[in-house]
């Protein structure tokens, strides 16, 4: 028996507690802490990470960045390696679909959060964060690949997106299960969705870029 028993209630118990702390909206009590603002009504007016390192600096925009990718990663993680690991009998499912199921809840959390009105940001890194916790090393590679792109390009939206469409063809040639397959590709489509503001600013031209 695992730490987690297989009832429906417990199962629908770590789902829903998967989506609230995805939708801690970091970003937001951030800028109300340490500015007295609604980040929204500020720069590109998203709660992630990026802006609030634009409108209230670096450091705050440092926290937000761990605080995001941890709502992604710790509930994966524990959910792959301690309480329902792969081949856990009884499941309703194969408890691979159980994890991405709290996976893309964690980043349905972040950009529909419920404190926020179910507004929120791009997802983006609490995507990796939950794609590390499934995937180590594909998920290692492609916040590698996201980094040296945002680097080269000073265009976060890039290497987000570029990121996450490589990340289900990633995930299929290193034969990881389906059920992460399916997560990759459903994350990708996700995070394109959330950055359709961003894609029509890089096809006029006047994408925000990091200094």
């Amino acid at each position: 028996m695992t730490m987690l028993t297989a009832t429906s209630f417990t199962l629908a118990s770590y789902l829903l507690i998967a989506y609230l702390l995805g939708s801690i909206p970091t970003g937001y009590w951030v800028a109300k802490k340490l500015k007295n603002i609604d980040i929204r009504e500020h720069g590109s007016g998203n709660t992630g990470a990026t802006n609030v390192g634009r409108v209230v600096g670096k450091k705050a925009g440092l926290f937000v960045l761990l605080i995001d990718f941890l709502k992604g990663f710790l509930p994966v993680l524990a959910l792959r390696l301690w309480l329902l690991p792969v081949g856990t009998p009884g499941l309703p499912v194969p408890a691979e679909w159980i994890h991405t199921a709290v996976a893309i809840l964690t980043m349905l959390g972040h950009s529909r959060s419920i404190f926020l009105k179910f507004a929120g940001g791009k997802a983006a890194i609490t995507g990796l964060g939950a794609v590390i916790a499934l995937m180590p090393l594909a998920g290692t590679i492609l916040g590698a690949l996201a980094y040296t792109i945002i680097k080269l390009s000073k265009t976060v939206s890039i290497g987000s997106m570029t990121a996450a469409i490589i990340a289900p063809f990633l995930a299929a040639l290193m034969g990881y299960p389906v059920a992460y397959q399916t997560f990759s590709a459903l994350s990708a489509l996700l995070v394109v969705y959330l950055h359709r503001s961003n894609i029509k600013r890089l096809l006029a031209g006047t994408e925000n870029r990091l200094s």
